[in-house]
């Protein structure tokens, strides 16, 4: 089970699961979104079953018949390892047998079940450190109606996203979010974005994804399989999901400037275009990012994003089963967007 894109632009996934066939029968997975762009940039769509967007632990209890699962990282630091390991293990059943081996901490490690046999063999053929597995502390605490979760190994000046969110920028290696009936009420040793929290919908705060700094730390030549459908959709503040939600779409409206971005990247791979709403407020969770051609950045006020989003949604909601011409479109959002249209530009 690969986690992440970092271990697949290094080569290190390739490299391992090379080694790993040649005495093994294998079965690769990987569900998450910037993992799935970059096993498409390796072109290892074919190998790697990228279909489902499943967590990492839903993946390793989805193998757990198997003789051994393997978690394959390349986490941050020593430390963030460790506490990935220990969050995956704390959600899978204790009759999996699963090591988890982690090129950034430069480890391996038996989490479940009976693996010493291949830890042995993952050690002395990639000269990884073994490290017996003992869990860390549990990240989330749950203190009568308020939920608290900490975060491992951030460094100061990283954004703290929430569900692809940036909620606040870290001013410090400790970093906890506290929440109260899905709200977040509070974020310690962080500079909180009063505008992130705003769009956050309601949230499972000890399920959620958080993390800190980029989506995609590694970079890899982008590659695109092509392949446009028909129809409009709209993603607002969900970037994530943007394999998902315009699976045979031919055209994809996004809000927000990081949706824009993030969503624009992975559609690339599809040969999607995007029609981005943004007002100029990025920060930058994806790095370097692309669009497919025909793609369009429509900028209005400071602010005013979702509300244009909104009213465009509005718009667009009778046109999901149409192939409206994109021109056309880019004249309806303009029009919508009306006082507060600062400039529209190709991508």
């Amino acid at each position: 089970m690969i986690h992440g894109p970092e271990v697949l632009d290094s080569g290190e996934a390739l490299a391992f699961l090379d080694w790993l066939e040649g005495f093994l029968p294998a079965i690769a997975v990987l569900g998450g979104t910037m993992g799935r762009v970059a096993a498409i940039d390796a072109a290892l769509e074919g190998r790697i079953d990228i279909s489902s967007p499943r967590t990492p632990s839903q993946s390793v209890r989805d193998l757990g018949g198997c003789r051994a699962v393997v978690l394959l990282n390349r986490a941050k630091t020593l430390e963030t390892g460790l506490a990935f390991a220990s969050l995956v293990a704390r959600r899978v059943s204790p009759g999996v047998n699963l090591l988890h081996v982690d090129f950034g901490g430069r480890f391996v490690s038996p989490l479940l079940g009976q693996t010493e046999w291949l830890c042995r063999k993952v050690e002395e053929r990639f000269s990884l450190q073994h490290i017996s597995f003992v869990p860390s502390r549990d990240l989330v605490a749950r203190e009568g109606g308020l939920v608290r979760r900490g975060i491992s190994g951030v460094l100061p000046g990283e954004k703290i996203s929430v569900n692809g969110t940036v909620v606040a920028t870290a001013c410090s290696s400790q970093v906890e979010i506290v929440a109260r009936d899905g709200r977040i009420i509070e974020i310690r040793g962080a500079e909180v974005k009063d505008h992130g929290l705003e769009k956050l919908p309601l949230v499972d705060l000890g399920r959620a994804i958080v993390r800190s700094g980029q989506i995609r730390r590694t970079s890899a030549p982008p590659r695109s399989l092509g392949g446009q459908g028909r129809g409009v959709v709209i993603i607002d503040h969900a970037a994530e999901e943007a394999f998902e939600r315009a699976r045979g779409a031919g055209l994809v409206i996004t809000v927000g400037d990081d949706t824009t971005a993030i969503a624009g990247d992975v559609l690339y791979r599809l040969g999607i275009p995007v029609i981005g709403i943004v007002d100029g407020d990025i920060d930058g969770l994806a790095g370097i990012t692309r669009a497919a051609r025909g793609s369009v950045r429509i900028r209005v006020l400071p602010g005013h994003d979702d509300l244009v989003g909104r009213e465009v949604k509005d718009l667009i909601d009778d046109l999901a089963n149409d192939d409206p011409d994109p021109d056309e479109l880019v004249s309806m959002i303009s029009k919508a967007a009306g006082h507060r249209l600062i400039s529209v530009e190709r991508i």
